[in-house]
């Protein structure tokens, strides 16, 4: 499973101002020819899981 999936999994769980900033930095991460497994979307995925815990 890719970072990008795991936080696809974790949407449901956080808050709405939270899930829309990771939507927007994924979003925009993968328009300039990022992909779902790369550093920085599993930093994303780290900061989704911080809230998830919380």
């Amino acid at each position: 499973m890719t970072a990008y999936q795991e936080i696809i999994k974790l949407l449901p769980q956080l808050p709405f101002e939270v899930l829309k900033d990771i939507e927007r930095r994924t979003g925009d991460w993968m328009w300039s020819g990022g992909n779902e497994d790369d550093p920085y979307i599993h930093q994303q995925l780290r900061y989704a899981k911080r809230f998830v815990k919380e």
